[in-house]
């Protein structure tokens, strides 16, 4: 099997890889029938020279490739035919804006394999840059507190090498006594925004503590599951399961967090329909302390009250004026700080990629040589050679009608 690693040609551009040279040679010694062919690109975070330094061939024109590995929707003027892809399309869900490109991709007969969709048999993703998107957004919010207060100076994580150097400017990270810091999520997003809270050595705590006590002058944070800030409305027992199935009929408690915190990192995946975490309602509240929002699951106008749109990296900070409902400049008296940058991995690339890879590596690839034998792949696979949806993917029909 020959794999060809792509350009990425989507705007802004992406300079993540699904695969390090470091990676590739390691491929390339596991499997003595695998080539591996990456096309040369100006803009990706490993440079043509660190690929060919390996020994790993660089191709412009990839047609010889069976399988081609991406990272964003790729630009349907550059998409190959009777190919199999896999980058992560954002069409699963009816997404209007790659109407276009599905219906390429069908065209062309084209086998499209969703990274979003790569899951175990128990239903877990296999896949994603949620651990990165943890990290950098939880360091933009200690970024953004700096610049609040004064006290300190971060520089960007996109100008940052690598983690290495940006764990090395957590040094400077100066917190008032007794700061709280609520969390919400227990996945991989979460997992990556709590080893940000660990490397500068915040104190973790139960929710009931973060509610109750007092914690000597020490700055603390505690991770809220879905339990702790949604309730039933008729008061009977909280079952995660049922939640899951039907979450109507729950409320937000919520409030009763905020009421003590001073920043807010939201990780949680958030279902439509759920309650939302917090409203405009309860943001206006004199009870409501929280002064700095970190969004990382960032959806727009939805559970987080002050997430109005999602940030950029060059431009990652505004205000959100509770009282009148609307943005006002970052640092505004009265104003929630909010950071919600919906691009985070892409501020540490060569970090997010390697990690991404080394999940390719682990569980993926090894799919393409076992005869798929968990369906893996076939599960993941939206369309196929033949240029018609997959049958586990036929909802889309009216998608793309």
């Amino acid at each position: 099997m020959k794999i060809g690693i792509i350009r990425e040609g989507k705007n802004p551009p992406d300079k993540r890889v699904p695969l390090s040279p470091h990676q590739c040679k390691q491929l390339l010694s596991q499997y003595p029938n695998l080539e591996i062919a990456v096309q040369p690109s100006p803009i990706r975070c490993f440079n043509d020279s660190e690929y060919l330094d390996l020994g790993i061939k660089l191709q412009e024109d990839l047609s010889d490739c069976e399988v081609l590995l991406g990272v964003k929707e790729v630009p349907i003027d550059m998409l190959i035919e009777n190919k199999t892809y896999l980058f992560f399309s954002h069409t699963y869900k009816k997404q209007e804006y790659n109407r276009d490109l599905l219906r390429a991709i069908l065209q062309k007969k084209i086998r499209l394999i969703d990274y979003e969709m790569l899951k175990d048999p128990g239903g877990k993703r296999l896949l994603g840059f949620g651990r990165y998107a943890g990290i950098v957004g939880a360091y933009n919010g200690f970024r953004a507190y700096g610049k609040m207060s004064g006290s300190y100076d971060l520089k960007p994580a996109y100008e940052c090498r690598d983690r290495r150097e940006l764990e090395q400017e957590l040094v400077k990270v100066v917190l008032p006594e007794n700061y709280r810091i609520a969390l919400t999520g227990a996945g991989k997003v979460a997992g990556g925004a709590m080893e940000i809270l660990s490397a500068l050595k915040i104190t973790f705590v139960y929710p009931d503590e973060f509610i109750r006590e007092d914690f000597n002058k020490e700055a603390v944070y505690a991770q809220l599951n879905v339990q702790d800030y949604f309730e039933r409305q008729d008061g009977a027992e909280f079952k995660r399961l049922d939640f899951y199935r039907d979450n109507s009929g729950y409320q937000s408690r919520f409030l009763a967090f905020a009421e003590h915190a001073d920043m807010y990192i939201a990780c949680h995946y958030w279902a439509e329909g759920s309650p939302f975490i917090f409203s405009r309602e309860e943001a206006r509240s004199p009870k409501f302390n929280i002064k700095l929002v970190a969004d990382i699951s960032c959806d727009i106008d939805g559970p987080v009250a002050s997430t109005l749109r999602p940030s950029t990296i060059a431009d990652p900070f505004y205000g959100y004026d509770p009282q009148n409902e609307k943005e006002v400049p970052f640092g505004t008296a009265g104003s929630i700080a909010v950071s919600a940058v919906d691009n985070l991995p892409g501020e540490l690339p060569r970090d997010a990629s390697e990690d991404f890879g080394n999940e390719l590596i682990k569980n993926i690839i090894p799919q393409f040589f076992n005869e798929d034998k968990n369906d893996i792949l076939a599960k993941a696979s939206e369309t196929t050679l033949d240029g018609e949806l997959s049958a586990g993917f036929s909802y889309l029909d009216d998608y793309v009608s």
